[in-house]
């Protein structure tokens, strides 16, 4: 560096790297005074309280022959204000320029116990170099305190994400035409109020090849640099089975499915913000609640390769993480620990149905009604990236979603529908025509999981694991009827029942688990393989005792290729068996099942 620039930025440097007289009393290292790495500082002209500089040989270095020099070693020798090498001495013998003598003198100023003529014939020989040392450090220290000032603005980013979905399902069994044995029927299963599918029947109206999208569009607004403003545009048009459409009930959903019917929406607005600093805030009218969260129970898909929404969208554990979304407030707390260090977490939320909040009619919706479809989620987390454990609770009001489940679990609204069943009505031959209702139901739900999860430190053939389980409760009385018995004719039989048989038929318990396994770099760096395990939310319990002959399993396998940092593509296979129910009990004549393929491909930006 030329001898000029080093004069522009020495101020600079030294009043990084030396203390100075209204600095720490500590030692200055000669290691530390280099000039080289803050070149691009500049000296306005104003700042200088001294005659300008026009001559270099005004800078002429000092030498170990000077008298200067001698007495600036005597002060570093006496009064131990240099680090010098690691050893602790300073070295000397070697020629130091002017800037570097004052520096090493400005350093000593602090530890100086008495003025002696000797320190103050050095002052005077270096005051013209300690004052331009101070006024570049006052000047510093006033840029340093501007741009702290004014160092953010706000700022938006814009985010894209598509995906592209090509694939199939295909139903299967030994009983394609969907009869119902009537045994299950008395065991419990009311084939009233979900009628038997059967494989004939799904594929005819699902087993197309289908090839869909989901576009979204993000902007992440900071006014702060500590805030967020959320905004998602969504298009989507996954009018199938991939959307959980079709006999086969919503199991068949794929996380990344929706149908907006290639209409561009607004689906997330909410605004996050910090409330001291151990707390965050997140309000908005289109906001989820398993995203307005401290803790994330699951690393299953943590990179984005989720395939069915039971795994990937909700943990295992719809019940109490039902990816509610519409008004929202919520809250959580997040405790302070050194990086990599395990933490406590709580967070709470509340979110009513995305059509309901914005209703003004409180028979019919509002935020904070009995309409509202309100959820309450809670969750206690503790871990760290590499593992960690949570404890969630939600409280559903009536119709509160329960997102998917066998066919008995997701009937009449999930039994939460927020009006009673009175009456069982039939047209004029005496086949069942449907259900009158009157009066309210007093449904809720409570609803408990327990996830969990581990992974290794480095990729390898040992997977990361994540488990979940959950279990919810349902109040209120859903049937009610007006007459003691019924009889009617369904799917060609006829049958009488007891009105009392009905109501105590009732699902009052649902249970869900699931375990999924990931394994990183597999074959390829950057590639990843996933298989899960579980049974979606199930009848495990019914209002009058009887035991209920429900239950399914899901089972998922994938493969993502990163073909760049950008695209991927993932391969996956999935399969429902009995996703109406019917797992258990003496007879296995209903044994619908889902064979489903797909190539997902995702486009990041």
């Amino acid at each position: 560096m030329k001898l000029f620039q080093r004069l522009l930025v020495a101020p600079a440097a030294l009043g990084l790297l030396a203390p100075v007289a209204a600095g720490l009393p500590s030692a200055a290292s000669a290691g530390e005074l280099n000039l080289d790495g803050v070149s691009a500082y500049s000296v306005d002209e104003e700042d200088l309280e001294y005659d300008q500089v026009t001559s270099i040989s005004q800078f002429s270095d000092v030498y170990p022959t000077d008298w200067a020099y001698q007495a600036l070693s005597n002060l570093i020798e006496r009064y131990g204000c240099v680090a010098g090498y690691p050893d602790g001495t300073y070295r000397g013998g070697r020629a130091m320029t002017r800037f570097e003598a004052a520096a090493l003198l400005n350093a000593c100023l602090d530890r100086i116990t008495e003025v002696t003529d000797e320190l103050k014939r050095l002052m005077k020989e270096f005051e013209k170099e300690l004052a331009i040392l101070k006024g570049r450090v006052d000047g510093l220290e006033a840029r340093v305190g501007e741009l702290e000032a004014t160092q953010f603005s706000t700022t938006t980013v814009l985010k894209g994400k598509n995906t592209f979905v090509m694939g199939a399902v295909n139903g299967s069994g030994d009983n394609p035409d969907g009869t119902l044995d009537s045994y299950l029927l008395a065991g419990g299963r009311q084939e009233e109020l979900f009628p038997a599918v059967g494989s004939d029947e799904y594929n005819a109206e699902e087993g197309a090849f289908t090839f869909s999208y989901d576009a979204r569009i993000e902007l992440k607004t900071s006014f702060t640099g500590k805030d967020l403003l959320f905004t998602r545009l969504r298009a989507n048009n996954f009018d199938n089975a991939f959307n959980g459409d079709g006999l086969a009930g919503n199991l068949t959903k794929l996380d990344i499915a929706d149908d907006t019917s290639n209409t561009v929406k607004i689906n997330r607005l909410y605004y996050k913000f910090p409330l001291g600093d151990s707390f965050t805030a997140i309000v908005g009218p289109v906001a989820r609640n398993t995203e307005s969260l401290a803790m994330k129970p699951s690393v299953y898909g943590k990179k984005g390769d989720k395939i069915l929404d039971f795994f990937g969208g909700t943990w295992g554990t719809p019940g109490v993480y039902n990816k509610e979304t519409g008004g929202l407030i919520g809250a959580y707390w997040k405790q302070k620990v050194d990086k990599g260090d395990p933490a406590f977490s709580v967070s709470v939320n509340y979110v009513a149905d995305s059509g309901e909040a914005s209703d003004g009619n409180p028979n019919t919706g509002g935020f904070m009604t009995d309409n509202s479809e309100g959820n309450i989620l809670a969750q206690l987390g503790y871990g760290n990236k590499q593992w960690g454990l949570a404890l969630g609770y939600r409280y559903g009001q009536c119709q509160a979603k329960f997102r998917n489940g066998t066919d008995f679990v997701a009937a009449n609204s999930f039994w939460q529908d927020c009006e009673k069943i009175t009456d069982i009505t039939v047209d004029a031959d005496g086949n069942f025509d449907g259900f009158e209702r009157g009066g309210r139901s007093d449904a809720d739900s409570h609803s408990f999981a327990v996830n969990a999860y581990w992974q290794p430190k480095e990729a390898g053939w040992i997977p990361s694991i994540s488990v979940g389980w959950a279990i919810s409760s349902l109040n209120g009385k859903q049937v009610d009827l007006d007459s003691d018995s019924y009889t009617y004719i369904l799917n060609g039989t006829s049958y009488t029942v007891d009105a009392d048989d009905i109501e105590d038929r009732v699902p009052n318990e649902f249970q869900s688990w699931m375990v999924g396994l990931q394994w990183r770099d597999v074959f390829i760096e950057g590639n990843d393989l996933g298989f899960a395990v579980g049974q979606p939310q199930f009848v495990t319990s019914l209002k009058g005792g009887d035991t209920p002959f429900d239950g399914n399993y899901a089972w998922e396998l994938w493969y993502q290729f990163q073909v760049t940092d950008n695209i991927a593509i993932t391969p996956a296979l999935f399969y429902l068996s009995r996703p109406q129910g019917n797992l258990t009990g003496p007879t296995y004549d209903n044994n619908f099942s889902v064979f489903g393929g797909l190539v997902q491909t995702t486009f990041k930006f």
